[in-house]
């Protein structure tokens, strides 16, 4: 995908996959809904959970978009690079908001969805990722070819 197509498919598309390093030194995967704020991928989580733990420990992370059900189908967006633990209460709720209206519209930002996520802000974390390599694919550029 060109960089402009890349930019669209993150925009479209719903589920982030991510990985960070567990303790065992094996892929912890889960699947987030993500916003970009600025360009930059944000989710945020439970302050709790083992993905921060494991981004306290290793800020190395990946994630993955996918999308397609047959070969000629089958795009995505592999990102890899670092992430970054946002512990400011107003940054938090920057992005918990980011996030609710992009998955429920602009009424999550009403004073009743705000009420929501500012007191959910206080036990999550931002997270935000630097991106350091692109990788992408598009299947339906093939034109039946492969």
């Amino acid at each position: 995908m060109t960089d402009v197509e890349v930019e669209a498919y993150l925009d479209e598309q719903r589920t982030l996959n991510i990985a960070t390093i567990s303790p065992s030194g094996h892929p912890h995967l889960v699947a987030m809904w993500y916003a970009r704020i600025d360009g930059e991928i944000v989710f945020w989580t439970f302050g709790k959970s083992q993905k921060v733990l494991n981004i306290r420990r290793d800020s190395k992370i990946t994630a993955l978009i996918e999308s397609g059900d047959v070969y000629n189908e089958l795009r995505g967006v592999e990102l890899i690079g670092t992430a970054r633990l946002i512990e400011d209460y107003d940054k938090i709720v920057e992005i918990g908001t980011a996030v609710a209206v992009r998955y429920n519209g602009p009424p999550a930002a009403s004073e009743t969805g705000l009420d929501f996520i500012r007191k959910q802000a206080h036990k999550r974390i931002g997270v935000a990722m630097t991106v350091d390599k692109v990788v992408s694919w598009d299947h339906t550029k093939l034109g039946g070819a492969y």
